[in-house]
């Protein structure tokens, strides 16, 4: 007789994370539990409100054409509208959108409290319980009607822990410290007993997030405009025309504020000794910046607004952990903020994490059926990495429960792939953050393309509805019939020489295919059973067509690098192999393929520094070594 289980998925943890791991397995029809400390924080955004950029865009293109929340989330309450890299290719380009932090967590809270199969429970987990080796409930404190806490147990199935920095959270402020997963938030510790009692490596990281300023105290005649951009599409399939309702500034630090810095770098609790873990490399601190950048006398600041109605403002870019009075000091140097009101002080938080290479590439604990881990429990930073592991875990939460197969993306057709991919097999040693570098297949991993790449197979599982994937079709259909009919008009020299230079290439192109879709032109075509183009393509469709076609021989040969690739996979590197015994390898290779232990030779070739030339040398010497023990077992 099957047990009956209170739910067929838990989450822990409201952050984007777990939004989107709860929104998935719910959407996908698991009876799921959202529990979280404070129910009206769900959705929160402690650090900067913002969401995209390189890299981290990527990542909510791929969580939109999964069918995920996030992206619908932005397109209601974001405040301004950017693209950056616009100057470059289009692999490299990325949306970022200003985001109303308070409108967002309030529409994250309602978009979640009216899904079907989803509980919203506010409460602290305590424990986590196993029975034959397999996850089967927590244990919760809950808050009663008479306001005093009560102990539950509930029953489970999958548990997806998605705790960001509550795990044995500890905030400094200067010489202070205070236990604390964020501002005026209580740490979490039962957890990180459960995770140590289960015999997970467990490790400590750091963030930080600088002072908020009043925004009415500031002097914006002294700062750099910054403009939004006007754009016809977000994140979202449909077109959405971009209304930005507020501006961005820019302002700079100067040698005044590293010279109030340097002097209090002995108070700041990076350098005091009350942090010993290691924080973002990617998104330092400002004392870290100054201290390590000592030549550099001035350093961006880009002045945000955190919501439409509020009067704060985020300073992006000088995140710290120095003293209050020392905040104020630096502030007060930097253009447009002589007079600055600090309304909150800034502090670093240090918190547990897991390595990530203990998980599958489900995000399933490899030695616990049924656990899954999401976010910055799994040693990354930002809200984009955090949602795309979030809906990968409640998806394949999901999937376990209901006996269906593993959903899991490859490295190669998506940028979720790629992290994933990164975590389980290379583990992390320091805050984890995404940028286009880290896809070696980039040029096919554009914005432009997510849906292509990844709507089918969200339809497959039931992430997306029927409309949405019908219109998908049309366009994709489109794209696959103009690029057909402009080769068959022109060769690929002609089309790259007309249309393939650079960005402004784009309006010729439109030029060219209206031409192309006149009633003469069509008339007059060689193929009379050829179809009809449709008219007009939507923007998006012509960028997908102009990539294709700028792109070409690119994309063609790292289509041929893949196919390459895949047999690397097959070639499995033994538990004992010997790194130190290979001639010609450098002692710097040898040392980090010992420390990694990868498993095969694809995830080798991801290890930093790794040379096709040093690739070749171990396939060489993996596969003499491999038929010497095929010899050695066959002799004995």
């Amino acid at each position: 007789m099957n047990k009956s289980y209170d739910f067929d998925v838990i989450v822990v943890g409201g952050g984007h994370a777990g939004i989107e791991a709860a929104h998935a397995a719910a959407k996908l029809g698991s009876k799921t539990a959202l529990i979280t400390l404070d129910p009206n924080k769900i959705g929160l955004m402690p650090c900067n409100p913002a969401i995209g950029g390189v890299g981290k865009g990527h990542i909510v293109y791929d969580i939109s054409a999964l069918g995920g929340l996030m992206p619908r989330l932005c397109t209601t309450t974001y405040l301004q509208a950017r693209m950056l890299n616009t100057k470059k290719g289009a692999a490299v380009q990325g949306l970022r959108l200003q985001i109303d932090k308070f409108a967002y967590s309030k529409l994250s809270q309602q978009e979640l409290q009216k899904m079907p199969n989803l509980t919203i429970i506010g409460g602290t987990v305590e424990d986590i319980i196993i029975e034959a080796g397999a996850i089967s409930g927590v244990r919760i404190l809950r808050q009663a009607q008479d306001e005093r806490e009560k102990e539950e147990v509930l029953t489970t199935r999958a548990v997806i822990l998605t705790t960001g920095t509550f795990l044995n959270g500890l905030c400094h402020i200067g010489e202070k410290n205070f236990s604390a997963g964020r501002r005026d938030e209580k740490a979490v510790t039962g957890i990180s007993q459960f995770l140590n009692k289960v015999g997970l490596k467990l490790g400590r990281l750091k963030t930080g997030t600088p002072p908020r300023l009043l925004a009415s105290s500031l002097d914006f005649s002294k700062m750099e405009y910054q403009a939004p951009d006007d754009l016809n599409y977000l994140f979202e399939f449909y077109p959405h025309k971009v209304h930005s309702s507020h501006v961005c500034h820019i302002t700079r630090t100067n040698e005044d504020t590293h010279a109030v810095i340097k002097n209090n770098l002995h108070r700041s609790a990076m350098y005091n000794g009350n942090i010993s873990s290691i924080g973002p490399r990617y998104c330092p601190s400002i004392e870290d910046k100054i201290h390590r950048f000592a030549s550099k006398t001035s350093h961006h600041v880009f002045v945000e607004p955190e919501g439409a109605d509020s009067d704060e403002i985020y300073p992006n870019g000088i995140s710290t952990s120095l003293p209050l009075d020392v905040q104020e000091q630096y502030i007060h140097t930097i253009p447009g903020f002589e007079n600055a009101i600090i309304t909150k002080a800034g502090y670093a938080v240090e918190y547990d994490f897991v390595y990530p290479n203990q998980l599958r590439s489900t995000l399933e604990v490899i030695t616990i059926p049924g656990l899954f881990l999401a976010g910055q429990i799994n040693g990354t930073t930002g809200y984009e990495e955090a949602a795309g592991q979030g809906i990968i875990a409640g998806i394949n939460a999901h999937q376990k429960v209901a006996g269906k197969a593993p959903f899991i993306l490859d490295r190669t057709e998506s940028y979720i792939g790629v992290m994933i991919d990164d975590l389980v097999s290379m583990s992390v040693d320091e805050p984890y953050r995404m940028f286009t570098s880290r896809a070696e297949r980039r040029l096919l991993l554009r914005q432009d393309n997510a849906f292509m790449r990844l709507t089918p197979r969200a339809y497959e599982l039931g992430m997306i509805d029927e409309q949405l994937y019908n219109d998908f079709v049309a366009e994709k259909k489109s794209v696959e019939d103009t690029l057909a009919q402009l080769r068959a008009e022109k060769s690929s020299t002609d089309l790259l020489r007309l249309f393939g230079q650079d960005e402004s290439d784009k309006s010729k192109l439109a030029e060219y295919l209206a031409l192309l879709r006149s009633p003469l032109i069509l008339s007059s075509s060689k193929d009379e059973g050829q179809a009809p183009l449709q008219n007009p393509l939507s923007e998006r469709a012509l960028q997908i067509i102009h990539a294709e076609i700028r792109y070409e021989p690119y994309i063609t040969r790292e289509k041929q690098e893949i196919k390459k690739s895949a047999t690397f996979k097959t070639l499995m590197i033994p538990e004992k192999f010997d790194y130190a015994q290979i001639p010609g390898l450098s002692k710097e290779l040898q040392q980090k393929l010992t420390k990694h232990k990868p498993h095969n030779i694809a995830h080798a070739a991801l290890i930093p520094g790794m040379t096709p030339a040093a690739i070749s040398l171990l396939i060489f010497r993996i596969s003499d070594f491999t038929k010497a023990l095929k010899n050695e077992k066959i002799v004995t």
